[in-house]
């Protein structure tokens, strides 16, 4: 069905492919009834096998000593996960050919990578993810405070309610705001390169690497797609060896991503690619992390489910939140104390004007060509590295560390 749904013609098969689940017809609906039969013959004698294990542990037969009661929990947990498991697949079953439901946004999909399909499915996901939530975790609690300094997201105390699920609530919130510790006009700059052109890869990597080496390491790149990344780094990689600057890359090194940040973190020469994962949640104070590169705008993927909820959520308004969200993300990795400094550049002249806005109120910014900003930051290595040898040099401490960056840090 995904296949034939696909107008490309699988033109480029190095991605995934989706189709919304509507407009089903009798050949898969037949085939949806033969599989609803097979899971339900598979899930009533686990749930019998289940509820018989639970009267042996509630009879507690002579034979049971710990070591076997043990077992008989051990299988009943796992008896459960299945059945929960199979259960839900029935669920999705069951949805197809019938009504929708406004509440939820479902799919079929195939995913692809380099030529190859490797997993097939029905999706299902909630149009708004904070109802479940709110439902399971926010209601039941006696109290819950939700606090990041982008928790605004670039938008207002509604934007904050909405994206932490407070708006189902039947009670009223209280709301705090409290000042950044941090001085972004002193501390930090954005730099927006002009010349490095859309789909250029080769211009693109020459951009990385140039800047790793004016920077002398300590570089946090950041990628909207694992192909550039790796593409990038197969580039560079070589020219990083011989200038004597090591790189890592998340999806590349076999290292898990806690050790890659832990390598980088203490290397200052190092450097370090990745994907959102690094960009929502690195923390690396100091030297470390002077330079981040963002290889473009980090844009929403237009696929099914993203296009749903911004239809719900305000259409370009709901994808400006996003954006602005990533891109705070982003920058909060270069200010994480009271003495650390760097740049921020981003890969891309058609940033638009309308989300400079996101970085901290202050905070520089410039559009340059690259070599400007090459020279920008030469300049910041060398005062660096002047002051680091002068015996006045104090050095910050901890108390002024931030989880992510902002003007202001909000709560609710």
């Amino acid at each position: 069905m995904v296949f034939a749904r696909d107008e490309s013609q699988s033109a480029d098969a190095g991605y995934g492919l989706e189709t919304e689940l509507t407009d089903v017809e009798g050949p898969m609906i037949d085939a949806v009834a033969n599989a609803a039969e097979a899971i339900d013959a598979l899930l009533k004698p686990l749930v019998r096998l289940g509820q018989r294990i639970e009267h042996l542990i509630e009879e507690g037969p002579d034979w049971m000593d710990a070591p076997a009661r043990a077992r008989m929990e051990g299988a009943l947990s796992s008896l459960g996960w299945r059945c929960d498991t199979l259960s839900g697949w029935l669920a999705l079953l069951s949805r197809i050919g019938g009504p929708a439901d406004p509440e939820f946004v479902d799919w079929l999909m195939i995913d692809r990578f380099e030529g190859r399909e490797y997993d097939i499915g029905i999706c299902r996901h909630w149009l708004d993810p904070t109802i479940p939530v709110t439902e399971v975790v926010t209601k039941p609690a006696h109290g819950l405070m939700i606090t990041s300094a982008t928790l605004k997201g670039g938008g207002d105390w509604e934007t904050a309610r909405a994206r932490s699920g407070a708006i189902h609530l039947d009670q009223a919130v209280q709301e705090f705001e409290v000042p950044s510790p941090f001085n972004y006009a002193e501390q930090a700059k954005v730099i927006i390169v002009t010349d490095v052109k859309r789909g250029d890869m080769a211009g693109l990597a020459g951009a990385y690497a140039q800047l790793i080496e004016a920077s002398g390491g300590g570089t946090l790149g950041l990628f909207t797609a694992i192909r550039r990344l790796r593409t990038v780094y197969a580039r560079i990689a070589d020219r990083m060896a011989q200038s004597g600057l090591p790189i890592y890359a998340q999806h590349v090194d076999p290292i898990d991503t806690g050790t890659l940040v832990d390598i980088f973190r203490d290397d200052p020469k190092a450097s370090l690619l990745g994907t959102d994962a690094l960009r929502d949640g690195v923390d690396v104070p100091g030297r470390s992390l002077r330079l981040v590169v963002m290889e473009s705008v980090p844009w929403p993927r237009p696929d099914i489910l993203h296009k749903a909820r911004r239809l719900a959520g305000g259409g370009s308004a709901y994808d400006d939140r996003i954006i602005r969200a990533r891109l705070a993300q982003a920058f909060g990795r270069i200010i994480r104390r009271a003495d650390d400094h760097g740049h921020f550049v981003i890969l891309s002249s058609a940033f638009p004007s309308r989300l400079l806005t996101t970085f901290p109120e202050g905070t520089p910014i410039e559009r340059m060509p690259l070599t400007q900003a090459l020279t920008e930051i030469k300049a910041a290595k060398s005062k660096t590295v002047q002051s680091s040898l002068s015996p006045d040099i104090s050095f910050g401490h901890d108390a002024g560390q931030t989880d992510i960056p902002g003007n202001k840090s909000g709560g609710i």
